[in-house]
Formats: C-alpha cells, structure tokens, sequence
C-alpha cells in the first residue's frame, strides 16, 4: 500500500524483519491464491510499477466488504487491477466495482486481468483523471458505492475524500491509501506533496462532521505507511 521502496525495519541480523512476517502470513494463513498470484505476476510482467497492495491488504479490504455486506465498490486507482479484482471476487456474481485509472495502458493491463481473474463482468474501468470521472457518476445519478478505496495520486486525495461523500450513504466506508509515508506524515516542515496530501486529509477525515474515522500505521512487504478508515454517518 505505498508507493516508496519499503523502509529498513529495526531488527537485528537473526530476527525476521517486516517482509519476511508478511511472506509467513501469506503462507499460513493462505492469502493470495493462484487467480491473484497471476494477475499480480501479469501487472509485473508488463512493467507496470510494483506498488499494488500486498496480499494481506487486499484480504483486508476483501473482508471488509464482506463485513459492511458491501454490493458496489469504487475505487480511486487501478494500477493492474490487483485490488479491484480481489474485492471484486469478494463482492460475488451480483457486486460491481467501477475503477477510476488515468493511464490508459494501465487500465488496458487491468481489464486483461479481470479477465485473468474471471471478473470481467462485475468490474468497470473509467479512463480519465479520477476527478473528472467521479464528477461524471455524481452528474449522471449513480446509485451510491457501499466503499470507496482512495489509492490514486496523493494531493488529490481531499478532494477525492469530498467527492467520495456524494457517491455514498450513512453506512458506506471509505478507505484511504499510503497516509503515513514512512512516518513523514508527522513532518509539519514538509513540502513533499504526498505528505501535504496525506496531512490534509487526514484533518479531513478527522474533522469532518458527516465522518467518523481513525488511522492505522502498518508495517510488512510495503514497508511503514498506514491506512485512515471512515464510516459515514
């Protein structure tokens, strides 16, 4: 869930560090099959960057989906399609993800694995800045998502926030991506548009009178970031 190479963690040469937990619960607890292995493997294979949710992430959001009894799910970012495909395949034959992705051969890659992943039929790809996409469903009457997974461009994230409030209802959830940024999301000297990004909309989130919300820092595979979380009221 971030887009730097993970950090350092802070152990001693004998003990196993973040990634190596993550490969162990991957492992024992059986959180990536073989659909999601390949599309992960065909999003590399195209030269696509290697900064889609770890296994144990897109689990996350899977069960989310299935706690919240989620039916439509949108989505900021496509990248390959790995985490839309495997809330898709949580959602079941009747759910539907619309994912919004602005490069057009990454949305190309993405389609070829919802096809990979037999979901073809229950994921739909906007090609566009997400911004524009998300104004076009508010305009158009979309039925509301039940969650809204915000892993697209940093600084856009407050507004993809305010945007995500008009295609959900009292209920839905909204997941934020990559907020702790190696822990520079604490850095109030900051000028790294990312962490900007990450600070304005975690006040947001916090201060916002139509949200409840908390954030979580994580550590594993993708390093030291964190995840913010909202429920709308």
């Amino acid at each position: 869930m971030t887009e730097h190479p993970p950090a350092t963690p802070d152990t001693t040469d004998h003990e196993p560090g973040w990634a190596e937990v993550d490969a162990f619960l991957d492992e024992a607890m059986g959180l990536e099959d073989q659909v999601l292995r390949d599309v992960r493997e065909a999003t590399a294979a195209a030269d696509l960057p290697p900064i889609e949710v770890s296994a144990a992430q897109a689990r996350f959001l899977a069960l989310l989906c299935r706690m919240i009894g989620a039916r439509r799910v949108l989505e900021f970012g496509t990248l390959g399609g790995y985490s839309a495909a495997s809330v898709a395949r949580a959602l079941g034959d009747d759910g539907e993800v619309v994912t919004l992705e602005i490069d057009p051969r990454h949305a190309e890659v993405a389609r070829a694995n919802f096809r990979r992943a037999g979901v073809a039929d229950r994921v739909e790809v906007l090609v566009g800045p997400a911004s524009e996409s998300a104004r076009a469903l508010i305009d158009t009457g979309t039925e509301p998502f039940d969650m809204v997974f915000i892993d697209a461009d940093k600084p856009g994230n407050p507004g993809y926030v305010e945007l995500a409030l008009q295609l959900t209802r009292p209920g839905s959830v909204i997941v934020v991506d990559n907020v702790v940024r190696h822990g520079a999301v604490a850095d109030a000297g900051s000028d790294d548009p990312g962490v900007l990004g990450s600070r304005e909309v975690l006040t947001l989130l916090g201060g916002h009178p139509r949200l409840d919300a908390t954030a979580l820092q994580t550590v594993g595979a993708k390093g030291w970031d964190g995840f913010a979380v909202a429920r709308v009221r």
